[in-house]
């Protein structure tokens, strides 16, 4: 399986959709959307903003391991 890099973010706040480049080696814990300034935080039961807030789940999950 290949690993998709690219994930569309979408803040729940003001509903703003950006897409961005997934980190391979660490989790993102924080992102600022740049329309509201509001930082998001991944929802309970998940590793990273990717993972509760974007289009595809980030790399070690789209793998079946353990993210970060």
């Amino acid at each position: 399986m290949e690993v998709v890099l690219e994930s569309t973010i979408k803040c729940p706040n003001c509903g703003h959709e950006k897409t961005e480049e997934m980190p391979t080696d660490a989790c993102q814990f924080f992102y600022e959307c740049e329309n509201c300034n509001t930082v998001l935080k991944p929802q309970t039961g998940d590793c990273c903003v990717y993972c509760s807030y974007g289009t595809v789940a980030c790399p070690p999950i789209q793998q079946n391991k353990s993210c970060c």
